[in-house]
């Protein structure tokens, strides 16, 4: 890439290569007048496609509050395919070097803008020409189209690109930095290892703790509201993604304690079977006696004998073999039996075959009420428990899974999935693939930071395990009122024109989900010593807060993904009507709410068509201006939405 790249400057439109490169350069040196820039500039005002890339990657990153300079960039490109495009990792640099100053940014920027204006000035008049030229009669057509442009150019105000519909800004990385030490150190190691991306260490790590703490520990955040800290996570991947490495590697802990657990537990066993087989002998033996034919023999007496035998061989309690997972391929009955024997389990896997059976692959239909259940501890009575142990109290699941996108959508499709809940339950992470970008040389964990990550698991998984009862902890006065902002928070995030407003199943249970992650955080703190009782205070809420705002960016695309809700539908039939020109051949520039009912027969009222309009909002597709007073009290005003310029052109525009 050089400043040399138009082959004749003379018959190009009006650009300047070295102010677009000095905007750049700008922004790399300095992350705060990244905004300033963006307010000015969008992709579309580049001449160069590189810099139009380099400006957009830039900004999405800002957005996602990573960090922004020539390196994290090249990372970015690289994770996206288009390091190449822009010249190479070395191009990145040259841009810096061609900046005089970064407080100068927002003046290179104005230079880039006003030659943008002057292209579309000329892009403008040439389609004119070519339309009367060739002869078109809707004169009103053609010049209400122009109007249109002309009125966008003018302005400083430009929209960016919009976001197609089902994809995303670049999401954000997991903030591995929020977990525990001996937590990130081992998901930072694992991560480098496999070449892989942190979010599928660190959810696994999640996993892990919800293993060792799930329905064992409770958190009290107010009188009357408790939370398990049994958490159901996905991390959805593609194939060749090294998932069983990083799985075996996050939850090898889990296993070995099980397997010690057993060992331990199995002299126990033996002895408390052979009792009980005595004592059954003993009144089988009594009840033989009391069979033999004969005038001689005490009947009623050796009955009584032997009842008292059975009796006595029926309060011999023989402990189940311990356990703290079950497969990832356990069916719903099986299920519900092993959580009447254990009550704390966690279904731990590589790959996605849970997905399959909870969605009835095996049945006549699927069996979701277990699931649903044991997340959040409710009684589980069935027909289909033993008959010694008719109800589970307080069951707790732990799900840890890193299926495949697209197993995601066959969940989806489930009956009864969304609206029983069940997608409600969980986190999803949906990281970008680096497949093809992995180091073929990388560094081992170091055996210390493993070793401290095994023991450190274990002495978590033992002293929870060992808890004759759960345990519940509270907050501390800072860490409640942690809590009651991140409620008020999501409750303005509700609304309907706010992105959440399709998801509000899943975001109803944001504030829950953000508990239990505390809890796990604030064991994992303290579990080396004898203050992990102690009430979980406001620094562990704040992390949690971090991790699951991640998990909320992921979950808006894993929805648009499985495209599950009637919102994205919605959303794509509004787009699809704004595309097309009306009755008199023009485009709509701006709408209002009660304007989208009429894209479908489908719609009837506002309150139908709201969620999707905050959709495409938060896709770009649409601005809304804020509505003066109606001067009437009770009587809101009618929200405008100006209309992206590219809808303007027809949907061969999109």
């Amino acid at each position: 890439m050089s400043n040399d790249f138009i082959e004749d400057q003379d018959q190009a439109p009006p650009n300047d290569p070295s102010a677009e490169q000095a905007a750049l350069g700008a922004m790399l040196l300095d992350r705060s007048v990244i905004a300033d820039i963006a307010e000015i500039l969008s992709v579309e005002d580049y001449y160069c496609p590189a810099h139009a890339t380099l400006h957009g990657a830039v900004t999405a990153m800002h957005t996602a509050s990573l960090p922004v300079d020539p390196i994290t960039l090249a990372a970015h490109l690289r994770a996206a395919n288009d390091l190449d495009r822009i010249g190479g990792a070395a191009y990145l640099h040259t841009l810096v070097q061609a900046t005089p100053t970064a407080a100068n940014g927002t003046y290179y920027a104005e230079i880039v803008a006003d030659l943008a204006r002057q292209r579309r000035l000329i892009e403008t008049g040439t389609r004119l020409i070519a339309h009367t030229r060739q002869g078109m009669s809707a004169a009103d057509r053609i010049a209400s189209q122009a109007a249109a442009e002309l009125a966008t150019i003018g302005t400083s105000d430009r929209w960016p690109d919009p976001i197609p519909l089902g994809a995303h800004a670049p999401l954000p990385l997991f903030p591995v930095d929020t977990l525990t030490p001996w937590v990130a150190e081992q998901v930072s190691a694992v991560a480098e290892f496999t070449q892989t991306p942190p979010d599928l260490a660190a959810t696994m790590a999640l996993a892990a703790l919800s293993t060792a703490a799930g329905g064992r520990v409770h958190v009290e955040i107010r009188p009357g509201w408790r939370e398990q800290a049994n958490l159901y996570l996905v991390c959805a991947m593609p194939p060749a993604s090294r998932k069983s490495d990083v799985f075996a590697a996050m939850t090898e802990p889990v296993y070995d304690v099980e397997r010690q657990l057993q060992e331990d537990s199995r002299a126990q066993i033996v002895e408390a079977e052979t009792a009980k087989e005595a004592a059954l002998a003993e009144a089988e033996a009594l009840m033989a006696k009391a069979r033999k034919p004969g005038d001689g023999v005490d009947r009623t007496a050796i009955v009584a004998e032997a009842s008292a035998a059975r009796l006595l061989a029926e309060d011999i309690h023989v402990p189940p073999k311990p356990r703290l997972t079950v497969s990832g391929d356990i069916t719903p009955e099986p299920l519900a039996q092993q959580l009447a024997v254990h009550r704390c389990l966690a279904a731990l896997s590589p790959e996605g075959d849970l997905f399959d059976i909870i969605a009835g692959r095996y049945s006549a239909k699927p069996n979701l009420g277990v699931f649903l259940q044991a997340h959040k501890g409710e009684r589980l009575q069935t027909d289909r428990i033993t008959r010694e142990q008719p109800s589970v109290d307080k069951p707790a699941l732990t799900i840890g899974i890193t299926p495949q996108p697209a197993v995601l959508q066959d969940l989806a499709s489930t009956p009864g999935a969304r609206d029983r809940g069940l997608l409600a339950r969980f986190l999803y992470a949906l990281p970008a693939s680096n497949l093809g970008y992995r180091k073929t040389r990388t560094t081992p964990v170091p055996e210390p930071v493993a070793q401290r990550y095994r023991n450190r698991l274990s002495t978590l998984l033992h002293t929870l395990y060992a808890l004759p009862e759960p345990t519940t902890i509270p907050l501390t006065p800072a860490a409640d009122r942690a809590v009651e902002a991140l409620q008020d928070q999501l409750e303005a995030a509700l609304r309907p024109e706010q992105p959440l407003a399709h998801l509000l199943d899943w975001a109803g249970k944001l504030v829950g989900h953000t508990a239990r992650v505390a809890l796990l955080l604030h064991l994992a703190d303290r579990i080396t010593g004898p203050r992990w009782g102690e009430p979980v205070e406001e620094d562990a809420i704040n992390r949690a807060a971090e991790i699951t705002a991640y998990y909320t960016q992921h979950a808006l695309a894993v929805f648009d993904l499985i495209a599950s809700d009637a919102a994205t539908d919605a959303a794509r039939t509004i787009l699809d009507w704004l595309a097309r020109p009306k009755t008199d051949g023009t485009y709509r520039t701006a709408i209002k709410r009660r304007d989208a009912v009429a894209a479908s027969r489908r719609f009837r009222t506002v309150a139908q068509v709201e969620p999707a309009l905050a959709l495409l909002e938060a896709h770009g597709y649409l601005r809304a201006d804020t509505p003066p007073r109606t001067g009437r009290p009770g009587q809101p005003a009618t929200a405008t939405y100006r209309v992206h310029p590219s809808l303007q052109r027809g949907a061969d525009a999109r």
